[in-house]
């Protein structure tokens, strides 16, 4: 297993200013998600990783070796870099079968055919691939040919592997049982993983730590799960990872009076963070499983539309000509009841945060 830094790196596609000093640590062992929106460079720092690109400031290091460094004019070639990749698209070889394809690095670089035929079998052990060694890939389903591209990524090296967007393409049941094989995976091998997403939850499911990009290349938070989820560290992680709901207040003489449109509510329970700042435009911010239902509140809704998901109830309300979503959970719903639609009831935030207006902090 080995680490990866990558050390005030900057790039830009002609004026567009992609990455700017973008500084990252991935821990020798760990599955580090980089999760972002389209369009963040998450996608473009991986080819800064791989060689693919050429940055125009910083350094690459894998442990102790440094792979790129623009003051030192080092830029080592790909072939050297010995860094596995997994794309969205599988990318296997259709005429091949897997043993061929996961074999085919190996073969280009000319190592002996009986070393060559003992590592292509240890990678497929470890992704439980072996007894479909002789198998096409016409043959295979989605998942187990996406098992084919991580062994051939683990066969050229082991230490680290890339991940891409790599279960897109499957379907949600598959999706989710892809990720608790990479996991068991990544736990046999004891690879490295810098695993690409936009999608929060595959993240969440997956990841050691996970590294929040926002629009501009910048680092926006780096933690555990529960450090993104419980301590956001600004409004875009706290409404790009989850669902969010986002109340516009007006603070007078201590007193905060939620704005949503057309009708203003009082908010006795409301109360500022030590040193907010209540000169300014604020909102509130409340995730839907953070608002429950009490028909005493005085914050009054009426229930647009209810949608039973299985483990939840997920409400649309209105409040004062805004919609907000609420999730009630299926204990919840059985011991208060479920609320129908076209009822009118109250509404209580429990755990909430206070952010500039978007248009105010951009």
């Amino acid at each position: 297993m080995s680490k990866v830094a990558f050390k005030n790196i900057s790039f830009k596609y002609g004026q567009n200013q992609i990455l700017k000093d973008f500084s990252l640590e991935i821990e020798a062992g760990e599955i580090l998600c980089l999760v972002g929106p389209s369009g963040c460079g998450k996608t473009t720092l991986v080819r800064c990783l791989l060689g693919l690109n050429k940055p125009d400031t910083g350094e690459i290091y894998v442990d102790d070796t440094c792979i790129f460094s623009a003051t030192r004019r080092v830029n080592m070639p790909v072939e050297r870099r010995n860094i596995g990749i997994v794309f969205q698209d599988y990318a296997v070889w259709p005429h091949m079968t897997v043993s061929e394809n996961v074999g085919y690095s190996l073969k280009k670089r000319r190592v002996p055919k009986d070393q060559m035929a003992r590592r292509v079998a240890d990678a497929l052990a470890q992704v439980n691939m072996t007894e479909y060694a002789n198998h096409l890939p016409s043959q295979l389903s989605g998942g187990q040919q996406q098992r084919v591209a991580i062994a051939r990524a683990l066969v050229g090296n082991g230490e680290i592997i890339v991940m891409d967007e790599p279960i897109t393409n499957l379907d949600a049941k598959l999706r989710e049982q892809m990720l608790t094989e990479i996991r068991e995976i990544q736990r046999r091998s004891g690879t490295t993983v810098l695993y690409i997403t936009h999608d929060q939850q595959s993240a969440l499911q997956l990841c050691d730590r996970m590294a929040i990009m926002e629009p501009g290349g910048n680092l926006c938070q780096l933690g555990t799960d529960e450090d993104i989820i419980l301590h956001p560290a600004n409004r875009f992680t706290f409404e790009f990872i989850g669902v969010s709901n986002f109340i516009p207040v007006e603070v007078k003489g201590g007193a905060i009076t939620l704005k949503p449109g057309s009708r203003d509510f009082p908010w006795a329970e409301g109360r500022l963070p030590e040193g907010a700042d209540a000169t300014k435009p604020l909102e509130v911010g409340v995730r839907p499983n953070d608002i429950v239902f009490d028909k005493d509140s005085p914050l009054r809704v009426t229930v647009n539309r209810s949608v039973f998901l299985g483990s939840e109830y997920d409400y649309f309300v209105d409040l004062g000509g805004r919609e907000l979503r609420v999730q009630q959970n299926t204990l919840d719903a059985a011991k208060y009841g479920v609320v129908k639609e076209g009822a009118e009831t109250g509404i209580r935030l429990l755990n909430y945060r206070f952010y500039p207006p978007k248009e105010v902090q951009a």
